[in-house]
């Protein structure tokens, strides 16, 4: 027996289970910000992909897995590792200029990103005859009452209850009964000389490996008080946030290319977005269906990209930037908080093409992508202690595959604009 009186079996098992709740108390952020990837604007893009090309994007979706899961992880390692966001880590090394055009960068692609996510939800409201001013105020309304509440903790769950409505998207998929000699022979036509389709390789990347998810996750982990003893489960959360993120946007290109058959014209509205759910589920259930997972990921997506933007202005203001802080102990956190999401829902009350806006957007982030993969490549290269720092063979491999993706993003994106 030892001297506290637990016998050493006893304080081996004490110990796993210590570690047991640290590690599932460290889930969260990379979950959180994945299944906000599979947002308004990612649903609308993958779903006019399986629309117009059937199967053929389905190969990107796959790849992309490892993709995603290289660029959020240098965040993980550089939040745990140096205990600061990337705003400020880019304040730090390269000044305040270079800071400001980050900053910008990202509330760029907010911005853009909050419109696609308010639209979507306004969409989903149409279905249901509700008009779309009325779903943008409610939906502001109860996103900033929400994060008021001042606890990291509580919105994330709310943030995780709300995404668990984007797993409806695999039933569909499974339903839709796809022809899987068609997925193979689809897969391996990739008709690369052609603008339109150039166009949304591109808005299925910006959809994928986004700025705002960048920002988000890394600031998420510091305000949840996480450190350097958290990263090996703050990778397992972010690996499985990837994966599942992956699995629900390859459900929604298999039930828009079962429903459509690669065939169709241009989507241009949520309502026949949501056609691709009739078939296997009836008029009534699929449009439901689509409802409830479209709005749990555009919710979640709404959540992440105010508070990335709020964080990101923050830590470039030297500002308290905390959801710990009550709104009058961080009075510019919750104003820029406020302000992207008025801005962004009186743009949808004006009547914005949805379909149009989000597949744009998602092509405006494949061409912000080489700065920022640029900059989150560097930053794991100088700025962490030596120990945890990106080097030697891994990094060189991890600098190819950014570098390939950056290359695929511009090129897809300025021959899809010019092509």
């Amino acid at each position: 027996m030892s001297r506290n009186g637990l016998s050493g079996d006893m304080q081996r098992e004490l110990a796993m289970h210590h570690r047991l709740l640290r590690a599932a108390s460290v889930l969260g952020p990379g979950l959180v910000v994945m299944l906000a990837d599979t947002d308004a604007g990612s649903v609308i893009t993958v779903a006019q992909s399986g629309a117009q090309w059937g199967y053929r994007m389905l190969a990107l979706q796959l790849l992309v897995i490892p993709l995603m899961f290289v660029a959020q992880e240098l965040t993980v390692r550089l939040a745990l590792c140096s205990g600061r966001g990337f705003g400020e880590l880019v304040l730090e090394r390269y000044g305040r200029t270079l800071a400001w055009i980050s900053m910008a960068t990202l509330v760029l692609s907010c911005f853009g990103a909050l419109i696609t996510e308010i639209s979507g939800l306004a969409g989903a409201g149409q279905l249901f005859g509700v008009p779309v001013w009325a779903s943008a105020l409610a939906v502001c309304t109860a996103i900033f009452a929400m994060v008021a509440t001042g606890s990291y903790a509580s919105v994330e769950r709310i943030a995780l209850g709300l995404g668990a409505f984007e797993l409806a998207f695999l039933v569909v998929a499974w339903a839709a009964h796809p022809n899987w000699s068609t997925i193979g022979r689809q897969m391996l036509q990739q008709p690369l000389g052609h603008r339109d389709y150039l166009y949304l390789v591109a808005a299925n990347l910006g959809t994928s490996i986004m700025p705002w998810t960048l920002f988000y996750q890394q600031s998420a982990l510091i305000d949840k008080g996480m450190g350097p003893g958290d990263l090996r489960a703050a990778r397992m959360d972010t690996l499985a946030g990837a994966v599942l993120c992956q699995l629900i946007t390859v459900a929604v290109l298999v039930a828009s290319a079962a429903a459509f058959g690669g065939d169709a014209r241009a989507l241009d509205s949520v309502p026949q977005i949501a056609e691709a759910f009739t078939p296997a589920l009836g008029p009534l259930v699929g449009h439901v269906v689509f409802a409830m997972a479209l709005v749990g990921g555009a919710l979640v997506a709404t959540i992440v990209v105010s508070l990335s933007a709020a964080w990101a202005l923050g830590e470039i203001r030297g500002v308290r930037h905390s959801l710990a802080a009550h709104p009058r102990e961080a009075p510019w956190f919750y104003a820029s908080f406020g302000l992207l999401l008025a801005g962004a829902g009186a743009v949808v009350a004006s009547g914005v093409n949805l379909v149009r806006l989000s597949i744009a957007t998602g092509v405006l982030n494949a061409l912000l992508l080489p700065v920022v993969l640029g900059l989150l490549y560097w930053l794991a290269r100088t700025a962490l202690p030596e120990r945890s720092r990106l080097r030697g063979s891994y990094a060189l491999a991890v600098g190819a595959a950014l570098a390939a993706t950056s290359a695929l993003a511009l090129f897809s994106g300025i021959g899809g604009i010019i092509g």
